[in-house]
């Protein structure tokens, strides 16, 4: 078997990449699989909603929706959400989901994203308070309008 100058062979060397190449697919799939199942983790790891908490969810308001987007630093596009959420409430909302549906031209759903918009927030957000914040969309849809999402309150916790 041909050898290099170092004394190894081709064959070797072939093997040694291969395994490297099958270990960062590997890692990669098993990473997807982890982000493809991490909301329906979360969703089923919460307990459910009480009805106080179902009632409450009528109390939040979302407004001024913008999108944005930019190229990051591989030069890809990255699309951005900027809103606002009011408490209309009377109780101070510590942890808040949001479900967000991007639209085609039909205006069928091509995408549906779930949010937290006080997620890394200190303060829980007070009655009549509002608040921005800010989604970050790694890749939209092809057939997406362009529009804003429709937002909808689906879990609160006080």
């Amino acid at each position: 078997m041909p050898r290099n100058d170092h004394g190894v062979s081709a064959l070797i060397i072939i093997l040694i990449v291969s395994v490297a190449l099958a270990a960062v697919v590997a890692v990669f799939v098993i990473q997807q699989h982890h982000a493809a199942t991490r909301p329906a983790a979360i969703a089923a790891a919460r307990p459910p909603l009480s009805d106080e908490q179902k009632a409450y969810l009528g109390s939040l308001a979302f407004a001024d929706f913008r999108m944005s987007a930019e190229a990051n630093f591989l030069g890809d596009t990255v699309t951005y959400l900027d809103g606002k959420v009011t408490n209309q409430g009377a109780k101070l909302v510590r942890s808040l989901e949001v479900e967000l549906n991007f639209v085609d031209t039909l205006n069928q759903v091509v995408l549906r994203e779930t949010a937290h918009p006080l997620a890394n927030r200190a303060k829980p957000l007070q009655p009549g308070e509002t608040k921005a914040f800010r989604v970050t969309f790694e890749h939209m849809p092809v057939d997406w309008n362009q529009a804003p999402p429709t937002a909808k309150a689906v879990y609160v916790e006080f």
